[in-house]
C-alpha cells in the first residue's frame, strides 16, 4: 500500500524552511501532494496578495523533489473537501501549529479525522526562516 501525505500551505517565496518541511514529509511516505492556497484565498484570509501568484509557486513546489503533487485548496478555508479528494493517510504540519488551534483553522475535528483513517503529524518547523521574515529583510533593507 502506498503511503499518501497531505500537506497545504501558500509556500510564498519558497525557501528552504519549505524544503526543510518538504523533506521532511518525503522520509515519512510514498506520495507527498501539497494542496496550494490560491490567490483569491491568501488575499482574502491575509488581507493581501502573496509575493509570487499561484502559477509561480505551484511550479516552485513541482520543480521540489520532495513533492510527488500540487493540487489547488479548493476549500479555501475548509479544508476538507481537497484533503478527501487525495485521500491521505498522513496530514503533516509544522510544530509552530502545536500551540495553535490547527483543527478549527483547517475546520476538521479528530472524529473527523478518525472516521476518514488519517493522522495527524507535527513536523519540526525551520527556525531562523520564514516568508515573513524575507519580506522584513527586503523592507527594510536588510539584505
Amino acid at each position: 500500500m502506498i503511503k499518501t501525505l497531505y500537506t497545504g500551505g501558500t509556500f510564498d517565496v519558497f525557501h528552504y524552511g519549505h524544503m526543510n518541511f518538504l523533506r521532511q514529509c518525503s522520509k515519512i511516505a510514498d506520495k507527498v501532494v501539497v494542496s496550494l492556497n490560491t490567490d483569491e484565498f491568501i488575499e482574502y484570509y491575509k488581507g493581501k496578495p502573496p509575493i509570487m501568484n499561484y502559477e509561480e509557486r505551484k511550479k516552485s513546489l513541482e520543480f521540489c523533489k520532495f513533492v510527488d503533487e500540487v493540487i489547488p485548496n479548493v476549500g479555501g478555508a475548509d479544508s476538507k473537501p481537497s484533503i478527501l479528494q487525495v485521500k491521505p493517510h498522513i496530514i503533516a504540519i509544522g510544530d509552530d501549529w502545536a500551540k495553535k488551534d490547527y483543527y478549527t483553522q483547517m475546520q476538521f475535528t479528530q472524529d473527523w479525522l478518525d472516521e476518514n483513517d488519517i493522522v495527524l503529524v507535527y513536523l519540526a518547523y525551520t527556525r531562523g526562516i520564514s516568508t515573513t521574515e524575507i519580506k522584513k529583510r527586503i523592507i527594510n533593507g536588510t539584505i
